[in-house]
């Protein structure tokens, strides 16, 4: 779906949505509880409903009601055949299959679509491959269709801590499940270390515990745990609000906007939330001078990000953008390829992204949206300063993270209409 969107400012209040990465770890670890609670706070985006089949799929009996979730652990294990679709959630794909071949011991086929079927899986094969665990990968670039069968045991595992956090996350979860304890040792240095805390934190919550020793980048996961769902049997969990998404309204602000923000925990251990100090010093940053940004611990926010930088006066470079490429679209490629699109000066070195600031955005010109979410909405924030409205393709894809977004966007000031 194709939608023009006029060039206007943004400004009134809004609440962040919940936080997606906080509701897929809460509805797992929910689900591995043996009572029934509730959690509140879930949109349900595409990626959220994804985590809650896979769920249902290996057991957990859980309902919707707006909101709410009422969530009825699994019981023992399965024996029999499943199939977990996956939709396009990596987090869901990651996170399941550790969680999978410790609750299954049928056949458990794994499906998506998209990109999904490219993401990187290397990780988990190699532990395939040290545990006798059968695998058949039959995916390819339009579809993931992965077929597993076996027990993930305790073990001690060693991962490079630059491969995605989704891998150590769901080991974590899994293992505490498991028999005796295991340990996973970090081999480079740790990326992404934010999102596995808010893991860690999500399963203390539920009662299970594991421990990080930085100076030896060790996990141990003591096994034998339950998780426990007590606490959360009648007011529930409290999915707090998501700062990945506010990203797109502190950019807002940043050109020009003035939007009030809401439901945000200002001692969130989301790694995103770093976008705040991030504007405010390059907002403050001197013109004639080079500024550089690491962020390989922030990959979602970089799109929205890099619109920021190529409407700031002189030159930013964005570095470690590297796993951009292995998102929803190749969105490193995808970011220069929007922005200079919209007359901005910005070009590709290796895994940088070099910027020289703009005045502003032209209109008249029609983005891709690359099927993927966050180009998307980064396309409607750029709207903000163009000089006249642009087209956006693909706008449906919002529905993976953030469903109502463009009713904000209208809610706050913003203006579209459906041109295809």
């Amino acid at each position: 779906m194709i939608y023009s969107v006029e060039s206007r400012l943004l400004g009134g209040t809004v609440v962040a949505p919940p936080s997606k990465s906080y509701a897929h770890r809460a509805i797992i670890c929910a689900s591995l509880c043996d009572k029934e609670s509730k959690i509140s706070g879930v949109s349900m985006s595409d990626d959220i409903a994804a985590t809650i089949g896979a769920m249902r799929a290996l057991g957990a009996e859980i309902t919707v009601d707006g909101d709410m979730l009422t969530v009825r652990g699994i019981k023992g294990r399965r024996d029999d055949d499943i199939v977990i679709d996956c939709a396009e959630s990596g987090s869901t794909l990651r996170f399941v299959i550790p969680i999978a071949l410790t609750h299954c011991t049928g056949r458990i086929r794994l499906i998506g679509r998209g990109r999904l079927g490219t993401r990187p899986l290397a990780p988990y094969f190699d532990i395939f491959n040290s545990q006798g665990i059968y695998y058949r990968n039959d995916s390819d670039g339009d579809r993931l269709d992965l077929t597993l069968q076996g027990t993930l045991i305790s073990d001690d595992f060693e991962l490079a801590g630059d491969v995605s956090s989704q891998f150590i996350s769901g080991l974590l979860m899994a293992l505490v499940t498991a028999e005796y304890d295991s340990s996973i040792r970090i081999t480079t240095p740790l990326q992404s270390g934010d999102y596995i805390k808010m893991t860690m934190d999500v399963m203390s919550d539920y009662g299970a515990v594991v421990s990080y020793d930085a100076m030896e980048r060790e996990f141990t996961v003591f096994g034998s745990q339950s998780y426990d769902s007590a606490r959360y049997a009648d007011a529930g969990y409290k999915v707090e609000g998501d700062y990945s998404q506010a990203a797109f309204y502190y950019v807002a602000n940043a050109l020009g906007g003035n939007v009030k923000i809401e439901g945000l925990n200002p001692l969130s251990a989301q790694g995103d939330a770093k976008v705040k100090d991030m504007l405010m010093f390059l907002a403050g940053a001197p013109q004639d001078k080079e500024i550089r940004f690491d962020v390989s611990n922030v990959p979602d926010i970089v799109p929205v990000f890099a619109v920021a930088c190529a409407l700031r006066k002189g030159v930013t470079r964005l570095v470690n953008a590297g796993r951009l490429r292995l998102k929803e679209c190749d969105r490193l490629a995808a970011t220069v390829e929007n922005i200079g699109a919209l007359g901005g000066d910005i070009y590709c070195v290796g895994d940088s992204i070099v910027i020289r600031g703009v005045d502003s955005f032209k209109g008249g010109v029609r983005i891709k949206g690359h099927g993927d979410h966050r180009m998307v909405m980064s396309a409607a924030i750029a709207s903000c300063r163009c000089v006249g409205a642009i087209e956006i393709t693909d706008c449906e894809s919002v529905n993976k993270s953030y469903p109502d977004f463009f009713d904000k966007f209208v809610s706050l000031g913003g203006s579209y209409e459906i041109a295809d």
